[in-house]
């Protein structure tokens, strides 16, 4: 999961691409990166941590130009050195800046290709990297000296015939403008907008139509699944479906709790599909435990405020916020490691005693994915002085790995993997739990667009809509990507030295 964002303005663009990077800093907190072209130069400046410590005045003032892409990034692959942060650059052909958000099941296959048959280095472990040159080598097979929109169509299909797996992309061309373009599944979300000037018209492209709002630009409409968004130097807008087979397929996590609730996707208001996750779950909860005994409903915050709400008010129970949050630590889902999220829950979540003392609590929380998280506020509420602890997911059982750019490699480390929803409550120690059911959850997003006839559902069914991932492809990901193989490739001990022996890359002095 990452953001990405791009703007063609008629005025410089860097405090345009700081303030949206902002608004898309919960999609990544490792690392961001932002590259500006001025006539014709390019400009630097990434690095690992936040976007509000990355960028200073000294750096802004140092990214001229009215057109550029950015990119906040949380590592699913390769190491946490800046040299993974994006975005990415090749020199060849015309110079060509991106950066990705998705993941790539044939990467490796890629990378063979673009050494053996391409003659490409890659320099990373990044399939960002992988997929600027794929695309790099299929604009290059055009051999024109100056290319239009039909040459940056043609080489988008030749990615989407190339690459297999999850990407939605923004490309920056020197001389010609920005380009984005979206897989033929649509896994991963992609908008666009635009707004008016005095001295013509400026587009954006992002992960999220939240990005848009906050900078005043309307939202047109999202990027279709297999469709290229060019929008070129003169001002004009091109667009094309450059894959042959495109399928609605996105992923349905996005609504459950990687995206912000103010932000429309797919034509889905993501703040409306989590009010019908909560009247839904609610439903069930009245049919299993008609005579149920809960006093209080208590969101687990952020994400589950909005599904918690309607279910108390479906139940006739009271709703209350007994679990306050301290703003200043990241989201423990895409925390690195296992102990860096278990130490972190404590630091985040304060319980106001109050709330629970002698009564039978309803905690709500978007998902269950580890449990650690889970367990230890349970925990905090029993400490609290609660009688009961219920826990209610307004997502189904995680029970599957995802290939598409989120961090859930390994399926051992799902607490709903190999268990019954009975024995995931003894592991978290509630009293009771329940699930949202999985077409109770389709059909909560899907009541905001009928024309999303599918989802990517995998971390439920363990079915991928790409249809390339085996057992074999699963336990490759395993080996590189779960906590344990994360933990042999980067201790805390080394990290100041791989800081140091990745020091940030600067382009024109953009540092």
């Amino acid at each position: 999961m990452c953001g990405i964002i791009g703007i063609m303005a008629r005025g410089p663009v860097n405090q345009a691409l700081f303030d949206g990077l902002t608004v898309l800093q919960h999609r990544g907190q490792d690392a961001a990166g932002i590259m500006t072209c001025d006539h014709g130069r390019l400009f630097l400046r990434k690095d690992n941590g936040l976007v509000r410590d990355i960028f200073r005045t000294r750096h802004m003032i140092r990214l001229p130009g009215n057109l550029g892409i950015g990119h906040v990034r949380y590592p699913t692959a390769g190491c946490e050195s800046s040299a993974e942060a994006q975005p990415f650059y090749v020199n060849s052909p015309y110079g060509i800046a991106l950066a990705h958000n998705g993941n790539l099941t044939n990467a490796d296959d890629l990378k063979r290709d673009l050494f053996r048959e391409d003659l490409r280095h890659i320099n990373t472990d990044s399939d960002s990297e992988i997929l600027l040159n794929v695309f790099a080598h299929e604009l290059q097979r055009r051999g024109r000296l100056r290319i239009n929109e039909e040459d940056l169509f043609q080489a988008v299909a030749g990615v989407h015939r190339r690459c297999q797996g999850a990407y939605a992309a923004v490309a920056m061309i020197p001389g010609y403008g920005i380009m984005g373009f979206r897989d033929p599944y649509g896994i991963r979300p992609l908008v666009f907008g635009a707004r008016e000037t005095a001295h013509g018209t400026e587009y954006m492209i992002a992960s999220e139509s939240v990005a848009l709002d906050i900078l005043g630009f309307e939202l047109v409409r999202d990027v279709e699944p297999g469709e290229a968004v060019f929008f070129a130097a003169d001002g004009r807008m091109h667009t094309r479906v450059c894959a042959e087979h495109a399928i609605y397929s996105p992923c349905i996590f996005e609504y459950v709790y990687l995206s912000r609730p103010d932000s429309i996707i797919d034509d889905v208001s993501v703040y409306k599909a989590r009010l019908r996750m909560g009247e839904k779950l609610a439903d069930k909860i009245l049919r299993e435990r008609p005579e149920h005994d809960i006093d209080v409903v208590i969101p687990i915050p952020d994400t589950s405020r909005t599904a918690a709400l309607p279910l108390a008010y479906r139940l006739g129970v009271k709703y209350r916020e007994g679990l306050i949050k301290n703003r200043y630590i990241p989201r423990t889902f895409i925390m690195p490691g296992q102990k860096q999220r278990k130490r972190s829950v404590r630091q985040k979540l304060n319980a106001i005693g109050l709330e629970f003392e002698g009564k039978n609590v309803l905690l709500v929380d978007d998902s269950i994915v580890r449990g650690t998280t889970s367990r230890q506020i349970i925990q905090m509420a029993r400490e609290a002085g609660a009688h009961k602890v219920y826990f209610a997911s307004a997502a189904p059982p995680v029970r599957h790995p995802n290939v598409y750019g989120i961090d859930m490699p390994a399926a051992g480390e799902l607490i709903a993997h190999g268990r019954t929803e009975e024995q995931v409550a003894r592991e978290i120690k509630a009293d009771w739990l329940i699930y949202q059911d999985l077409p109770d959850l389709i059909d909560a997003v899907r009541r905001g667009n009928h024309r999303l006839e599918r989802f990517d559902t995998s971390i439920f069914t363990g079915e991928y809509v790409t249809g390339d991932v085996d057992q074999r492809y699963l336990a490759r990901l395993e080996r590189r990507r779960s906590d344990a193989a994360k933990q042999r490739r980067l201790h805390p001990e080394e990290e100041a030295d791989r800081s140091r022996d990745n020091p940030v890359i600067e382009l024109h002095n953009a540092s």
